[in-house]
């Protein structure tokens, strides 16, 4: 998730998509992990396209970017793009297994 302070949107994500997120089907598969859009790039995400609009959302796993949400359109429009974007994972890789974040930051 691309976030930055401040931002009203990702409040809105936050208040009513973060409690539940880890204990969906979708973030058990793919386990949030939160950049700063105004900090340093993480090392091991430094291939992977800056982002501007926030909140964002990247799909990663292994190198490789899945799909993307560029802002938060509200709690049914996001769970049926990111269920778009899990499927297209699924089909691409036939796997069903977590999606690797590696060693999610603080937040």
């Amino acid at each position: 998730m691309f976030e930055q302070r401040g931002c009203e949107w990702c409040e809105r994500w936050n208040a009513e998509i973060g409690p539940i997120y880890p204990k969906t089907e979708e973030g058990k598969l793919a386990p949030l992990r939160r950049v700063d859009i105004h900090e340093k790039m993480p090392e091991d995400l430094a291939w992977l396209r800056r982002e501007v609009f926030t909140p964002s959302f990247a799909l990663v796993h292994e190198g490789r970017e899945y799909g993307r949400i560029r802002g938060y359109p509200g709690e049914d429009f996001f769970w049926g793009l990111l269920g778009q974007m899990v499927e297209k994972f699924r089909q691409r890789t036939g796997d069903g297994a977590r999606l690797r974040t590696d060693t999610p930051s603080p937040g």
